[in-house]
């Protein structure tokens, strides 16, 4: 049987350039007129076709646009109020855990089983890099619900609980503090742990500091912490936007460290007190390797690989505390603990709430925003000692006892 021609409309002419054109109009998908024009009916009739087809896609594809699609959508809309370095973290967590699994699904048809099945490889990885993940679904759904894009929120009974637990270390002793400096006292990550230890600042705070921020000559010596360090693609970013507005401090600094600031910038040829050899402000590559002067220095197993006849075999040192580095005698392991470059902050917060200090203080030295982050460190020093709470356990059972 014949195909059944299909019936052209007998659209009207217009002359353009003395050429005689069809022309049409259709609303495109913002509910704007379009003309279209072509030389002969059947012509148009195909463009217009074709023209419709884009508009419904379009009209479609913004009503139920893909996981991908949202995704994309929702990281341009939180440009605008997070910093540069935060979304491109948002963009690779998304784009990895997220979209990576379900980019070409519609929202709409996303279910809380697929989100769920999105999370098992990252419910093996870090309890932190789980909650992350696990919030920008939140934030998504959420988000697109609100838009009313979704009839249904799949992601209202993810559970929240996820990932390994990481240990959090405590803070360094007194003892370890005293074999730490000793340790790497004349090397390159020595200043870098004394403002850590002894002003509390956050890693990205210390690599950006500056001497303009080091109040050295006056009667109580200070650092204003006004500045952010952060790697884009391993290369040094500084920037005024720090990671909260509480971060942004005047910190009063004892007077070891004030002596050793004066030493510092006595020698210093740069404008930054963490510097490379030109002058600049490390990369992240190159915090790696000054923080490896304290790693190749700890007591413990390390495990490498040399190839020998072709082959990658494993191996591993175990060092002795007191013991030689064999293939450098000057590398002596002292170094009997773990020690991260956050731990020192910790430990600058833990001995000021040990010395009395009150938690508003603290909380303002430390550049906390949010008052819990102080008080749960608090609380795990004040009332994880029980000889202490002892009296006042018994005080409150001998009264009850009474009754």
């Amino acid at each position: 049987m014949a195909k059944k021609k299909p019936s052209i409309p007998q659209y009207g002419t217009v002359t353009r350039s003395g050429i005689q054109y069809y022309r049409t109009r259709i609303m495109d998908a913002d509910g704007k007129q379009v003309a279209l024009y072509a030389t002969t009916r059947e012509e148009l009739y195909e463009k217009e076709l074709e023209a419709r087809r884009q508009v419904e896609d379009i009209i479609f594809r913004r009503q139920n646009p893909t996981v991908a699609e949202y995704c994309e959508k929702w990281l341009y809309m939180k440009s605008a109020t997070i910093s540069a370095a935060t979304l491109r973290g948002y963009t690779y967590t998304m784009n990895t855990y997220i979209v990576k699994p379900l980019g070409d699904m519609y929202m709409s048809d996303v279910t809380a089983d697929d989100i769920r099945l999105a999370l098992i490889p990252v419910s093996k990885m870090s309890e932190g890099l789980y909650n992350k993940v696990n919030m920008l679904f939140k934030c998504i759904f959420y988000s697109a619900e609100r838009s009313q894009l979704l009839d249904y929120n799949p992601s209202v009974g993810i559970s929240a609980k996820g990932g390994k637990t990481t240990k959090k270390k405590d803070a360094l002793t007194d003892e370890q503090v005293s074999v730490l400096l000793d340790t790497v006292k004349g090397l390159p990550p020595y200043v870098f742990i004394m403002i850590g230890l002894y002003a509390g600042l956050r890693r990205e705070e210390i690599l950006a500091l500056q001497w303009d921020c080091v109040f050295l000559d006056v009667p109580t010596p200070y650092i204003s912490v006004q500045r952010a360090w952060r790697a884009y693609h391993s290369k040094p970013e500084i920037s005024t936007v720090l990671k909260t507005k509480a971060a942004r401090r005047d910190v009063p600094i004892p007077k070891c460290l004030g002596d050793c600031l004066r030493e510092a910038k006595a020698a210093s040829k740069s404008d930054f007190v963490i510097a490379d050899s030109k002058g600049e402000p490390l990369s992240d590559s190159q915090f790696q390797r000054v923080w490896k002067y304290v790693a190749v220095r700890t007591a413990k197993e390390r495990v490498y690989y040399k190839y020998v006849n072709g082959q990658r075999i494993r191996c591993t040192v175990n060092p002795t505390l007191g013991g030689h580095q064999k293939n450098n005698p000057n590398i002596v392991y002292n170094i009997d603990f773990d020690v991260t470059p956050h731990q020192l902050r910790h430990t600058y917060i833990t001995n000021l709430l040990y010395a009395g200090v009150d938690p508003k203080t603290v909380q303002y030295l430390a550049g906390h925003e949010n008052s819990k982050t102080t008080m749960d460190i608090y609380a795990k020093i004040k009332y994880n000692k029980p000889e202490e709470l002892c009296g006042v356990v018994n005080a409150a059972f001998h009264q009850a006892a009474a009754v």
